[in-house]
């Protein structure tokens, strides 16, 4: 009486709404609802009457219910059962419906629902899961590993035994796979999807790391592969709760018969390869599903063909591509790094964060859920993919810059701009090195003229002086317009008793 108590203070006290009544109080919006709603039958308001005891309170709140004469049918619990179970949309509430719509002084639905749980609860336990035909398929792997023996070396490897149940016929797949990894795990579950011939409304997980990255009993957060899986094959993924066994009891069943049935069975023989394991696991599995049920009639085949399969959403045209996916910052460059090579994005997404969706032949970049760029997968460690469109306007021009360029660009200036064009770029240890110096150079062309930057080259050459900083105060000081210095002319031999002069090298002299 002390929470409903709080309830009405926080209604009508404080203005609260029925979910923060419900997050302050540690309960749900439709409780609030429901005791603010037997208040208002009782007339009760705020602050209560003072005196009023919490058995009084009580009484207020749940009256006793009236006596009545007539004789009410009880319903037939076992065909409500058998509906819930085979009929895709059938609820408790719906059946209660249609109950009282033939019996008007039938029970109520609180009764109805306390009853049915009750008449279930007593079944067997094979029999006490309510699976809806088509619904969930629960996936675990097994504790028990499988040995399989290296024909050549001896060495013996463990594989892990993947299973997945249907929920309604309980059919069941299993597989070794060599590792519970997200190649494995997702290849699993497409081979699944393939032996079902269709895909259920829900996939139900362990909290593996390969299916969820991080558990929790509220907001589990998927593994973003496993997301993409999901979508691809138009399912959702509802994992169980951590240390919760009861939402997978399905799995926990099927894992309990397949080392029963299939690796108990296969202890004493010896696999060489893993396909081999595979070949035997497929045979018991077959005996398995096709064995009749101790206590309801058929088998899991015959119920998987008479509930689930009719209810099974078809599968995609092609089967998932196993994607990985992570999240990365574009650096200053505007490329991502994938597996040691890097692929461009628009530059504007420089130091932004960024997804990305690599498969074995493509990668995707997305940014808000929009993709952004697609590359095809290149295996290059240390390397580019560079599309042109990617880059700054800037960083075009310069994409485009080629010693070839320059040379036709000083062709149109005149020869001696030519010949220190081409003597920049051989200078240099990498023609790149050259390139800006060439670039505001030629552009001098544009400030005093073709001509006098030809004048100007020439006297750079002359005087060596090759760069543009040199021919720039070539051309602010006017030496372009002076003639050259002419070369002084040969003097006469100079005569010294140490210079050996041409005869000393003749044979004639030696």
């Amino acid at each position: 009486m002390r929470k409903i108590r709080e309830i009405l203070r926080l209604k009508y006290e404080c203005g609260r709404s029925h979910r923060e009544i419900g997050q302050s109080c540690g309960i749900g919006g439709s409780t609030v609802s429901d005791y603010l709603q037997r208040a208002g039958r009782a007339a009760l308001s705020w602050p209560l009457p003072e005196g009023l005891t919490d058995a009084a309170l009580e009484e207020l709140l749940y009256p006793p219910p009236i006596a009545r004469n007539s004789v009410r049918l009880i319903p037939d619990f076992s065909e409500i059962h058998k509906e819930l179970q085979s009929r895709q949309g059938v609820t408790l509430n719906l059946l209660w419906q249609e109950y009282k719509e033939q019996h008007l002084n039938g029970y109520q639905y609180s009764w109805f629902c306390l009853q049915y749980r009750l008449w279930s609860a007593r079944l067997d336990v094979v029999m006490r899961q309510e699976h809806r035909a088509g619904e969930k398929l629960f996936v675990d792997y097994a504790g028990q590993t499988m040995e399989v023996i290296d024909p050549e070396s001896g060495a013996i490897r463990k594989s892990q035994i993947f299973v997945a149940v249907l929920g309604a016929s309980s059919y069941t797949y299993a597989e070794a796979t060599w590792s519970q990894q997200i190649e494995d795990w997702i290849g699993s579950h497409v081979r699944a999807f393939a032996f079902f011939g269709g895909v259920p409304e829900a996939v139900v997980p362990d909290n593996l790391k390969s299916g969820v990255s991080k558990a929790c009993r509220y907001e589990p957060d998927i593994n973003p592969t496993y997301h993409d899986l999901a979508r691809h094959y138009q399912t959702v993924v509802l994992p169980a709760r951590v240390r919760k066994p009861r939402d997978k009891a399905k799995a926990e069943a099927g894992v309990q018969l397949v080392q029963r049935w299939i690796l108990a069975r296969l202890r004493k023989h010896a696999f060489f390869s893993l396909a081999d394991l595979n070949r035997e696991i497929k045979r018991l599995l077959q005996r398995l599903n096709h064995h009749p049920f101790k206590k309801l009639p058929g088998s899991r085949q015959s119920c998987f063909e008479q509930l689930d399969r009719p209810a099974l959403k078809p599968l995609p045209p092609a089967p998932y591509e196993l994607a990985r996916w992570k999240k990365a910052t574009v650096h200053l460059d505007y490329h991502v790094e994938v597996e040691g090579h890097y692929y461009s994005v628009p530059y504007r997404l420089a130091k932004k964060q960024v997804e990305i969706r690599s498969t074995a032949k493509t990668v995707e970049c997305l940014y808000r859920g929009e993709r952004v760029a697609s590359h095809l997968r290149e295996d290059q460690r240390g390397r580019h993919t560079t599309i042109r469109e990617h880059m700054p306007p800037k960083h075009r021009q310069y994409l485009e810059w080629t010693p070839e360029r320059f040379v036709r660009w000083a062709t149109q200036i005149g020869p001696e701009t030519v010949r220190l064009t081409e003597t920049l770029l051989v200078n240099r240890a990498h023609p790149q090195q050259a390139y800006r110096s060439l670039l505001c150079i030629l552009r001098l062309g544009k400030s005093y003229g073709e001509s006098r930057l030809e004048a100007a080259c020439s006297r750079a050459l002359r005087i060596n002086a090759l760069s543009y900083r040199s021919i720039e105060s070539i051309l602010k000081s006017g030496l372009d317009q002076k003639a050259l210095p002419e070369t002084p002319p040969n003097g006469p031999p100079v005569e010294h008793d140490n210079i050996r002069g041409a005869t000393y090298y003749s044979p004639a002299t030696h």
